[in-house]
């Protein structure tokens, strides 16, 4: 019985993607499928980075079409294609970067930086073109995380400025331009021309995600990212702890007015685990952050624990994901980076560059 199209399109159409939930044919990321007597290739295009998983999706489509009678060979190719989305009305995307995306929190020491530089290499390591902007000017903590305190980003014509690279992920921040120990005494105005600077006079090369690491609260920072920059959404920052919930519902409503949606929140020291004994105990507290979500009606993307090697390594400038790539940690962050990224992807796609521009002449 030879095989037919319809009946490799029912097999996708009831094959689930691991990372998105849905079949490869309602999101037509099944292309290019072709039958030539018994044999059959096609094309995954994945709209997120998930390099790790590739080949266990390759394998799961050809073990689909191959249990269909009369199949000889399968040949699938997998691959990604991360494409620019939506942001705010009347904003377009920043030169040279497909999605921004803020890690924010309502308040300080919550391991906002820590989470974003986590998430940013992650991103990396599954495949994406990924940035990192320190907007926390009064206090940069990325050159240090990254391993690049005292560097100094070049600049070829004296207006823009070169990224800084670390583990493959390009970088600005105030701190690379400022002595670490040099107080940032400055007004709101300096703050937010500064990040205006920092974000468009740096040469992005051809992201698919910019990672913004935002300072903590809702003041004017927050402010003139939500109406100056094209943000593709928001990931908020917190611990169980009640005070931190205060101030991270602050911070996901202020992204809510402005018209920026929130991807989810992610729960940091969640749990800590003795490093001596094993013992596992809730130190701030328990399932703040789920019920937070289920009160916004939020993605609640993941919980890491509280962890001393996640410090370390921060503090050391080799970051978990790249310092203990097959910690559970690392494996944790990397779970809740393809997590944003299929929220992004399911935005809608940024259409403004499909448009010419249309002139009328009178003759």
């Amino acid at each position: 019985m030879a095989i037919t199209m319809e009946a490799v399109q029912a097999a996708l159409s009831g094959l689930i993607d691991p990372n998105t939930q849905k079949d490869y044919v309602s999101t037509r990321s099944a292309k290019n499928i072709k039958v030539d007597g018994d044999k059959v290739s096609l094309d995954i295009e994945l709209g997120y980075p998930a390099k790790t998983q590739l080949e266990v999706i390759r394998s799961a489509v050809v073990t689909a079409i191959k249990a269909l009678s009369g199949v000889g060979s399968v040949e699938v190719n997998v691959s990604i294609k991360v494409v620019a989305h939506a942001v705010q009305r009347n904003l377009k995307p920043l030169k040279g970067v497909k999605n921004i995306i803020a890690v924010a929190s309502g308040k300080g020491g919550v391991g906002k930086s820590t989470t974003a530089v986590n998430l940013a290499l992650a991103l990396a390591q599954e495949g994406a073109n990924v940035g990192l902007l320190d907007a926390d000017i009064y206090g940069p903590s990325i050159p240090q995380m990254l391993g690049l305190a005292g560097q100094q980003p070049e600049s070829e014509d004296g207006t823009s400025m070169e990224p800084l690279k670390a583990y493959g992920v390009q970088t600005m921040s105030i701190g690379f331009m400022v002595d670490v120990d040099s107080p940032m005494v400055w007004r709101g105005p300096m703050v937010t021309q500064a990040l205006e600077q920092l974000l468009n006079q740096t040469n992005w090369n051809d992201l698919d995600y910019l990672i913004v690491d935002m300072p903590p609260g809702t003041g004017d920072t927050q402010l003139t990212l939500a109406q100056k920059v094209p943000v593709t959404g928001a990931v908020i920052v917190t611990t169980p702890q009640d005070i931190a919930l205060i101030d991270a519902r602050k911070g996901l409503k202020m992204f809510d007015k402005v018209g920026i949606p929130i991807l989810g929140l992610v729960e940091n020291m969640s749990i800590h685990i003795c490093t001596k004994c094993g013992h596992e105990e809730h130190i701030f507290g328990h399932g703040g952050g789920e019920q937070m979500c289920k009160d916004y009606d939020a993605e609640f993307l993941g919980a890491l624990p509280l962890e001393l090697a996640i410090r370390e390594m921060a503090d050391a400038g080799k970051p978990t994901v790249v310092g203990a790539p097959d910690s559970r940690a690392a494996d944790i962050y990397r779970t809740i980076a393809r997590r944003i990224a299929v929220k992004v992807a399911d935005r809608a796609k940024d259409m403004s560059a499909k448009f010419p521009n249309i002139v009328v002449q009178s003759t």
